[in-house]
């Protein structure tokens, strides 16, 4: 059965006994995110406080914050399941990454799946015109971040030209009780939607904020769908089960009915404000620059709502696994548009978008190539900033196989692409400018004599199946005394 909201979510994890309570007072002022980031890297569970000091509203962090209780988010055994019955959906071979998007937009099953618009649901059990964001415990996660900040929020958007509405994730700095920043980078639906309508003019972008939503939508809002598939319609599909979708009080938007608080307001398109720094993903602090203003008119939320949060830092943090979920559920899409692409590594080390590690069943001479560039030309794969490409017989999860392929069949001289003045992260700090700078791939798959390569490759030291499989008749009794 689907979650209908965070709370069923909440109570499946303490039945699996992966929930911790914490009844003692502890401070939303960096003790919150210090307890998190050490329970995320010591593998711990998720994380309750009941009593975040000077508020009556709990607080619900690293929920998502190992495989298991990814799977449990989104109800599967097998991340890539999901990907698979959307492939199924395409019904069709298409000839490009847009033929494919199509197909699946497009799909009468996935259609099923729009969300459903109700009267009323539980968000609206409080309603108050006269709002203050201090009344919540917003974290403070790093000690010279600018401010406090709303880390998981559903950012809800709509196309000014198709009607359809966007929901992203983007942090939002608080700074002061009807104010907060609204960080949407360039590559971003809501930033994109925020161009659009200044390009007709129009003064400002109406937004709704969800904090505590159901998995499905939580996770769809960091997925990278393309431009007008609705991310709510996805959430459904993963739920198998339409989402419940209310109007807002005070702008033209829907928002999920059982979320368990919504800020609604605006963004005005010619007032910035500096936001930041802010402790980031890469494991650095964004420096402070200037983002767009949202102001608050109306908060709606459950009469004893749940805060939900994440912290972002150095890897690894909670993030690492809706990115990894998302380099699951997506690899059979990418595999229907380039069927020699065998898996995808996207490490959490190197923040997903630094580094892509890909093996392919090798077809023709330059075939690596081809698959760097059609990596660099797939949707937010484009900002990848470097690529390495292996043989079939490598792990590509496996780092003490990737470096031993990149070490033993890589010529620096000549399996090396480099490509300057591409679109990067707009987080990358490496980069010389922001969102700009180089990419490198790597062709770490055995050269064909075709590609220039004259020499045999010498055979992979391995163990004949024969004395494998008498091995194996006795492998268990030898293991438990070696092992």
């Amino acid at each position: 059965m689907a979650y209908e909201d965070l709370r069923e979510f909440i109570a499946r994890l303490e039945q699996e006994g992966e929930l911790a309570r914490i009844s003692r007072e502890v401070s939303v002022e960096l003790e919150i995110t210090e307890i998190a980031d050490r329970a995320v890297k010591q593998n711990g569970k998720a994380l309750l406080f009941e009593n975040p000091k000077g508020y009556d509203i709990p607080v619900l962090i690293n929920a998502f914050a190992s495989e298991r209780r990814i799977k449990l988010a989104l109800e599967t055994e097998r991340l890539e399941s999901i990907g698979e019955k959307l492939v199924e959906l395409a019904r069709m071979k298409p000839e490009s990454i847009l033929d494919g998007i199509k197909a699946l937009s497009s799909a009468k099953d996935l259609m099923s799946f729009i969300p459903k618009k109700v009267k009323s649901g539980p968000v609206k059990e409080v309603i108050d015109h006269d709002p203050n964001l201090l009344k919540f415990p917003i974290l403070k996660c790093w000690p010279q971040d600018g401010g406090r900040f709303i880390t998981f929020p559903v950012v809800i958007t709509k196309d000014p030209e198709t009607g359809v509405l966007n929901a992203g994730m983007y942090r939002m700095q608080v700074f002061d009780e009807k104010t907060t920043g609204m960080h949407w980078q360039i590559h971003k639906h809501g930033a994109l939607h925020y161009r659009k309508l200044k390009e007709m003019g129009v003064d400002k972008l109406e937004v709704a904020v969800a904090i505590g939503v159901d998995p499905a939508t939580l996770y769809t809002s960091t997925a990278p769908l393309p431009e007008n598939m609705s991310e709510f319609m996805f959430a459904g599909f993963i739920r198998k089960k339409r989402l419940k979708m209310v109007d807002c009080e005070t702008v033209d938007l829907q928002v999920p009915a059982t979320a368990e608080i919504v800020l609604e307001g605006y963004v005005k398109l010619d007032e910035f404000r500096i936001e930041g720094p802010f402790g980031d993903h890469t494991g650095y602090y964004t420096p402070a620059e200037p983002y767009p203003v949202f102001h608050v008119e109306c908060i709606t939320h459950r009469e004893d709502p749940v805060y939900h949060a994440t912290i972002v830092g150095r890897p690894p943090m909670e993030d690492a696994w809706l990115g990894k979920a998302t380099e699951r559920i997506f690899l059979p899409m990418i595999r229907m548009i380039h069927p020699e692409i065998v898996d995808i590594n996207l490490p959490i080390s190197a923040t997903f978008h630094n580094l892509a590690i890909v093996s392919i069943k090798k077809r023709y001479p330059g075939h690596a190539r081809k698959v760097m560039f059609s990596i660099w030309g797939t949707g937010m794969l484009s900002l990848t900033k470097v690529v390495i490409v292996v043989d079939d017989d490598v792990n590509v999860h496996d780092m003490n196989e990737v470096m031993w392929a990149v070490t033993s069949r890589f010529d620096p001289a000549r399996d090396v692409v480099i490509i300057p003045d591409s679109p990067l992260d707009s987080l990358d700090h490496a980069a010389y400018r922001p969102n700009i700078g180089g990419k490198l791939g790597i062709d770490a798959t055995k050269k064909w004599r075709e590609e220039g390569y004259d020499r045999e490759w010498p055979d992979v030291v391995e163990m004949n199946e024969e004395t494998r499989r008498r091995v194996d008749n006795y492998w268990d009794e030898l293991r438990r005394m070696i092992l």
